[in-house]
């Protein structure tokens, strides 16, 4: 009985405190943080489940997280592909005019892909990258960019 009055006031305790850090604390360092406790949940759910035996929850566990886990690493490969290659200090100015072949790079493509091709990279691109849904405005910025720059001069769309 002693102890499970124990174990309930370290509970409240422990969440209250979360709650007051979750209302005093920046919404990045709560994006942080939730996602440290998201990932230590998961750890330790996995650990319980190889502990007691229950392999094949843990392969469920790894089975849900993979769209997840590919997706976070599309979105990295991207971000490493789109940052400046020169230092963060360098583009803080403004960005300096993209090149044709960084444009090729941006979306992904071959020189001389056509129109269609372009726009369809863009497009796909810009559906996980768009800043309404969760991506950077940065990055849809360089995507705008690459895919003006390669279009310029052609004939529109009829």
């Amino acid at each position: 009985m002693i102890l499970r009055l124990l174990v309930l006031a370290l509970s409240l305790a422990l969440l209250g405190w979360g709650l007051r850090w979750l209302l005093t604390a920046s919404p990045r360092a709560v994006a942080r943080g939730l996602r440290a406790v998201g990932l230590a949940g998961l750890v330790g759910l996995g650990l319980w489940l190889l502990v007691t035996g229950r392999l094949a929850g843990l392969i469920a566990v790894a089975a849900g997280l993979a769209p997840w886990v590919t997706r976070l690493l599309h979105l990295h490969a991207l971000w490493r592909r789109l940052r400046p290659k020169d230092g963060p200090a360098a583009r803080l100015a403004g960005d300096p005019a993209m090149t044709v072949a960084e444009a090729w790079e941006v979306l992904g493509l071959a020189p001389g892909a056509s129109d269609a091709e372009i726009r369809a990279a863009h497009r796909r691109l810009m559906r996980t990258n768009h800043p309404d849904h969760g991506g950077s405005g940065w990055i849809a910025a360089r995507l705008n960019q690459a895919r003006d720059l390669l279009l310029a001069g052609r004939q529109p769309p009829s």
